[in-house]
Order: structure tokens, then C-alpha cells, then sequence
């Protein structure tokens, strides 16, 4: 049973119901709306049609931030050569070449001065500004093929917008009505970021998940996590603003402290990228998936594979049976062991240290007894994601009323649901998941369970009973 888990980004090439539903089958747990591009009645026709389409996964709408793109390129491509002299020139629905670049921003080249660099997309692609003035030359320094329309990274110095932008304000203000799970947000910088964004979204049934890619985002980690609900190891960006030979070293950082607060992390950027031609991906890119799980990422995400990809069923199902493989090595006692049964849902509020120690003593229970499943009964999804946090070797099953919370529920690590009546007491919802682990030929009769649940007892969801039943 795989336990990280598997986002995969729809695009052009999985737009159509046929490989939507392929990228389920094939075993997605989180499908990602990028609303970068196109219209907003268009996206949210898209996560409308997706939504009734996979009614089961979790949608993650990905808004862009105070990212700049470059007017497309086209679908063919325009190759920039190293060397080459292209001038840069503001404006909206031209069309890129390999003379000119319009950058899809108002007032930004003003602020060039000469030697910026400018890179393109995930950074393979980079310019050195030339000349300023009127008519703004950059000289491109690595070269590459260029198609559509592609993020540039431009200095921090010329990136001060306030999130969310005025664009993203709009995005976000469209989807207060609609139905999805959680909403990535690029270029989070603070806490007050975080907090800015959900004041405008209005709602406490979605999750804010934070993309750390900049330096202000790493060096203000802690306390965006403890004000987020989940995590995004953006490694695109963060390859280009740090230097990239930092990156393994922050990811690894990045997914620790998110795991330590029970916040479901995620990993992104060019994980089986040579799949988006190929049909298989190199031996880096397998390692890379691979080093991700063992580092306990909660998922791995596919980005250019899946969405524009000549097979994205293919990335998915190659990416599965990484993660299966590399799973039968995870050191799940050690992970545990070294993790601190104290270090849960950021600051030290009183239903914070209860939900630490609770779980804390049903992982030692779990791993003492050597039960064979630990049932997380939840209606928020907190009790599941807190116990989550210690990486255990058996099953959790999260039992909850919400079909929204079992959705959430899939970016977490090792997270498997049922979804039951509101009205159950606690030994009803015990009875039916010990009914599945059963069905699901995870459990036979006398094997040990250790069961978890939480109350409101306090006016805020808190873990405060842990039981041990056995198998009927």
C-alpha cells in the first residue's frame, strides 16, 4: 500500500475526461488547476467539469502570485541561442521570439540595471541585461528551446507586490463558491502572506497550502508553517532565486519542519521531467523521486510530465512504482524515533500539547504492540495528519463524516479513509473501520488496533482519547 502520495498537474495534454480519469486509475491522489493561465471563467469551468469527473480526489487550484510570464512563444517553440542579443519590451497578447521578448507586466523594465540576470521557466534558460534605457537588451547566457508562455525569475528588488495581487484577489474571490480541497499559493514570503490570502478566501474548509521558493519564504519558514495547512517545496523557483546547489539541503529542511508541525508537504519541480518527451524517465530523476520519499515528503507532484507531456499516465504509473519500491526501504522505527512526540501544530496552545501527546502515545502503543492499523477517527482531518507526522509502518485510517476531510486527507502521508454517518459515537466508528481493514485484507480477526479521536470539548479541535481494540 503506497503511503506518499501522487499530485499531477492538468494541462493540455490531460485535459480531456479520458485522461483524467486515466491519471485516477492510475492511481492520482491530488489533481492541480494551475489558474496561471487563461481566463477565470475558463478555470473554473475546467475545475467544475474535473470536479465532477473525479469526485474522490482532492482538487488543488494553484494561483501564480506576483509571477511574470513572457507573452507565448507559441506551441512550437522559438530556441534562444547563446550569444544572442534580444530586446525586452513590455505588453499583453503579442507574441515572443527570438528577437524580442514582451514581458506580460506594466512599469518592471524601468527597474533593470545592467548585468541582471533574468532567467527563464525552471531556470535552464538565463539573459544578462545589456542596456537599459528606452530600449531595454539582454544577452542570453544558457540557451535552450522556449515554448509558451514561460515564468521569468527578475531580482527581488524589482518583485514587491503585496499578496495577494490584484489579479490573484480576483481568482481567489471567484472561487469562494466553488467546490475544492486546497489552494497552493506562490511566492509566500511571511506569515502575513498566509494570513492576507485567507481573510480574502473567506473560508475554513480549504486548505492554504504555502510554496516556499524565495529566501524570504526559507528564512521565514517556521513561522509560515505554523499559519499554513500545508506545504510546497517549490523547487523551480527556489533552484533559481538560491543557489541551486542549496536546494537538496532546503528540501530536505523545508519537509522536516512542515512534517514536525503535522502540516502534509509537498515536493515539486522536475521529477521525472525527460518524461515529458520520453518514455522513461533518466536514473537522476528515478534517485531524485526516491531521495524525496526516503527525506518523508507527504507527496511528490508532477508538473510539465502530466501536463503537457506525450504520456502523463505513463508519468504517473512510472512515479507510483518508484515510490512502492523505495518504500520497502523507508526506516519508518527511525523516522519516528528522531521526530519528537512534542513537536506538533505550532505554537504551544494548550490543545496543541494535548494532540502531541496523544499521538505521541499512540505511536509508541503502535509500535510496541506492533498493531496492524492505527484509526484516526476526525471530522478536520487534525487527528490523521497528527499522527501522520510520525511516519508509521502500519495503515492509518482516517474514519470522518466529511467528504471534503477525506479529500483533504489524500495529500497526507499514509492516509487512507472511511466515510461514515455524522451521528456514530466512537465505538460505532471503530466497529466499521475495523469492518474495512477487514475487507480491505489489512486485518483478520484478533490482529491489535490502536484507536485515536478528538472532541471539541475545549471550543477547539484537540486528540484527546486513544484506545486499544482487537479485530472482531
Amino acid at each position: 500500500m503506497r503511503r506518499t502520495k501522487i499530485v499531477a498537474t492538468v494541462g493540455p495534454a490531460s485535459d480531456s475526461d479520458e485522461v483524467v480519469l486515466g491519471l485516477v486509475a492510475a492511481g492520482v491522489d491530488v489533481l492541480r488547476l494551475s489558474f496561471a493561465h487563461s481566463d477565470i471563467e475558463s478555470n473554473i469551468a475546467r475545475l467544475r467539469r474535473i470536479r465532477a469527473l473525479a469526485p474522490d480526489v482532492a482538487l488543488m487550484v494553484d494561483i501564480p502570485g506576483p509571477k511574470v510570464r513572457a507573452c507565448t512563444f507559441g506551441a512550437d517553440g522559438v530556441e534562444l541561442v547563446v550569444g544572442a542579443e534580444i530586446e525586452l519590451r513590455e505588453g499583453f497578447d503579442e507574441t515572443s521570439s527570438s528577437a524580442v521578448i514582451v514581458i506580460e507586466r506594466q512599469n518592471i523594465l524601468s527597474g533593470l540595471s545592467v548585468g541582471m540576470a533574468i532567467h527563464i521557466g525552471d531556470g535552464g534558460i538565463s539573459l544578462s541585461v545589456i542596456a537599459t534605457g528606452a530600449r531595454p537588451m539582454a544577452r542570453v547566457t544558457s540557451g535552450g528551446v522556449v515554448r509558451g508562455k514561460p515564468g521569468l525569475s527578475l531580482p527581488s528588488s524589482l518583485m514587491n507586490d503585496e499578496l495577494p495581487t490584484p489579479d490573484d484577489r480576483k481568482r481567489i474571490e471567484a472561487l469562494r463558491e466553488e467546490e475544492f480541497e486546497i489552494l497552493a499559493v506562490s511566492f509566500v514570503r511571511t506569515a502575513f502572506d498566509v494570513a492576507a490570502v485567507r481573510a480574502v478566501l473567506s473560508r475554513d474548509d480549504v486548505m492554504i497550502m504555502s510554496k516556499i521558493e524565495t529566501s524570504e519564504g526559507v528564512a521565514n519558514l517556521q513561522e509560515i508553517v505554523e499559519v499554513s495547512d500545508s506545504i510546497m517545496v517549490a523547487r523551480g523557483d527556489l533552484g533559481v532565486r538560491m543557489p541551486i546547489e542549496d536546494v537538496p539541503h532546503l528540501q530536505k529542511l523545508i519537509v522536516r519542519t512542515g512534517i514536525r508541525f503535522a502540516r502534509p508537504v509537498v515536493v515539486a519541480t522536475q521529477m521525472l521531467e525527460s518524461m515529458t518527451h520520453s518514455q522513461v524517465p533518466t536514473r537522476a530523476e528515478v534517485t531524485d523521486v526516491s531521495n524525496a520519499v526516503l527525506d518523508g515528503a507527504s507527496a511528490l507532484m508532477l508538473s510539465g510530465e502530466t501536463a503537457i507531456g506525450h504520456d502523463p499516465v505513463g508519468a504517473v504509473e512510472t512515479m507510483n512504482r518508484i515510490i512502492v519500491r523505495t518504500e520497502q526501504d523507508f526506516d519508518y522505527a527511525a523516522w519516528g524515533s528522531s521526530l519528537g512526540v512534542q513537536q506538533v501544530v505550532g505554537k504551544r496552545s494548550e490543545e496543541s500539547r494535548i494532540t502531541a501527546t496523544m499521538t505521541g502515545a499512540a505511536w509508541r502503543a503502535a509500535m510496541e504492540e506492533d498493531v496492524v492499523a492505527i484509526v484516526a477517527c476526525t471530522r478536520s482531518g487534525m487527528t490523521a495528519r497528527a499522527i501522520s507526522r510520525f511516519r508509521p509502518p502500519m495503515p492509518i485510517v482516517a474514519v470522518t463524516p466529511f467528504a471534503k476531510t477525506a479529500r483533504q486527507l489524500r495529500s497526507s502521508w499514509g492516509v487512507n479513509h472511511v466515510i461514515i454517518s455524522d451521528k456514530t459515537d466512537m465505538n460505532e466508528l471503530v466497529a466499521l473501520a475495523l469492518d474495512y481493514l477487514k475487507a480491505e485484507g489489512l486485518a483478520v480477526a484478533g490482529d491489535p488496533v490502536v484507536t485515536m479521536a478528538g472532541s471539541r470539548s475545549t471550543g477547539s479541535a484537540v486528540t484527546d482519547t486513544v484506545r486499544m481494540a482487537f479485530v472482531p
